[in-house]
């Protein structure tokens, strides 16, 4: 049976204070209009994050998963409401914080091992150069690109650049981790196995990660639970679903289990049914 925790309006989520991390509380984003009223993209989401954590976003364009996946990293501000990581206000960006996008974001006139020295190098100044140095190798070897350390990213693919970005944010040791629909621009095979690999890290390096994603799939394969999202305008969590598949975690055993098909079946009716409300 899948378990999952409702919302409303009017209907907050919370854990036990021990386990709290990362808390949002009744934040609400809006945006003035040009005829000077307002548009309302995210209204009332209360939601908290464990500090070992892997939770997806998920819902339809337009719901606010980036906007909500940015005011965590401090590239927003909410309009109302709060956002602490280990009880203190998110303002601005920080290294506690570190951000994966969809598309690559890498420097094109350095290298792949530059790329994420240069990111150790700004957060983690007090180290040593030869410690600085380990940190870049071990980073380079957990995402298998020990071969293309001295290649520039236009000289390796799409996915191998998107594995430098994840090393880059791993590597200065963040507390969480924000991806935003970071295999979005992949094909399936390469998305498949930078899933596994990404999981396969998070299992042995656990922290707390947000993923906004569109894949249910991908979803119930790499989270914890699942946050999924009502349609914008005003956008709220409409329900969260715990994923029960221990971890570490096999895709194929996953996916012949029952609970995986009753699971990714109401998912998708949550979707379908917020995308017939929109249509």
């Amino acid at each position: 049976m899948v378990k999952s925790t409702l919302h409303s309006a009017n209907t907050s989520y919370s854990q036990p204070v021990e386990t709290d991390f990362l808390v949002i509380n009744n934040l609400t984003k809006s945006y003035a209009t040009p005829d000077g009223g307002e548009f309302v993209v995210l209204s009332d989401i209360n939601l908290t994050v464990r500090e070992d954590e892997f939770v997806s976003l998920i819902g339809h364009s337009g719901c606010g998963k980036s906007t909500l996946l940015k005011i965590v990293a401090g590239l927003e501000r909410a309009t109302s409401g709060l956002v602490t990581l280990e009880g203190k206000e998110i303002r601005k960006p920080g290294c506690d914080r570190m951000m994966v996008f969809q598309h690559y974001s890498l420097l094109p006139w350095l290298t792949v091992r530059e790329n994420i020295r240069l990111a150790v190098d700004e957060v983690l100044e007090g180290l040593s150069n030869s410690e600085k140095s380990r940190i870049v190798n071990e980073h380079l070897a957990m995402v298998n690109l020990t071969a293309a350390a001295s290649k520039y990213p236009d000289e390796i693919s799409g996915g191998m650049k998107q594995r430098v970005g994840i090393a880059r944010a791993l590597a200065i040791r963040p507390k969480m981790l924000l991806m935003d629909e970071p295999f979005g621009a992949l094909d399936a095979l390469t998305r498949g196995k930078l899933q596994k690999q990404v999981l396969d890290i998070w299992e042995n390096h656990r922290q707390a990660v947000l993923m906004v994603t569109h894949d249910v799939d991908e979803a119930i394969y790499m989270s914890d639970r699942i946050v999924m999202m009502t349609n914008g305008p005003a956008a709220q969590i409409g329900e969260i679903l715990e994923v029960p598949f221990p971890h570490p975690r096999d895709r194929q055993q996953i996916r012949e289990s029952s609970e995986y098909f009753e699971l990714r079946n109401h998912a998708l009716n949550f979707l379908d049914r917020y995308f017939v409300l929109d249509g």
